[in-house]
């Protein structure tokens, strides 16, 4: 499959050979639904906690006797019919993460490079480098380019300048090319890789 590659101003900067067997593939929904739920699942923080009876601060002494009071016998003042006492089966700090095995894993990634493809909502650039950090001249590049949501996959490593400049602008996200993911790709509208990225993530999912 090829694809003209463009400069970050829009200009024409020659095409590329893309792998059909990373950005070719069929489309298959269901993992990219598991895959979603797998990312989302494990940026859970799990951090939710309430106490339950053992943990109330108060006596454990038996507040009156058993019997003759007329009214319901009672341990401690810490059950959880009373004010201030424990929680029943309540919430504990724990990890929401789910696995998923590695192949699968790979499946989405291609599966979202390939829709993105498909959907022609997949543009090449040369290289994500700015001379500067002003937002006014990047977001004038992007509009030339006609994006206006899209995941930025800029490489192994982001330029100073570049994510600086993108940084105040809705709806755009900078990734490097080991943090392309599926969730952040299928949010924004348009995929935008530089030609180091793309080398990347063939070599990454065809090992």
């Amino acid at each position: 499959m090829k694809i003209a590659v463009k400069t970050i101003e829009g200009k024409d900067a020659g095409e590329i050979t893309l792998d059909d067997a990373i950005f070719g593939v069929d489309v298959n929904t269901d993992v990219l639904h598991k895959m979603v739920n797998y990312q989302l699942d494990k940026r859970r923080g799990g951090n939710h906690k309430a106490k339950e009876r053992h943990e109330v601060s108060g006596t454990g002494k038996k507040p009156f006797r058993q019997k003759g009071t007329g009214s319901a016998r009672r341990g401690d003042n810490k059950r959880n019919i009373d004010r201030g006492g424990g929680v029943v089966h309540g919430p504990r700090v724990r990890s929401h993460a789910t696995d998923l095995p590695k192949g699968v894993r790979k499946v989405a990634m291609k599966s979202v490079l390939s829709a993105k493809a498909k959907d022609g909502k997949l543009i090449i650039i040369d290289d994500a480098k700015a001379k500067d950090h002003k937002t006014k001249a990047m977001a004038a590049n992007l509009n030339k380019l006609g994006v206006a949501s899209a995941v930025i996959v800029a490489g192994k490593e982001i330029d100073v300048n570049f994510a600086r400049a993108t940084a105040n602008i809705p709806l755009v996200d900078v990734l490097p090319s080991q943090g392309a993911n599926v969730y952040d790709i299928l949010r924004r509208d348009t995929l935008v890789m530089t030609k180091d990225a793309v080398a990347d993530l063939t070599e990454k999912l065809k090992g």
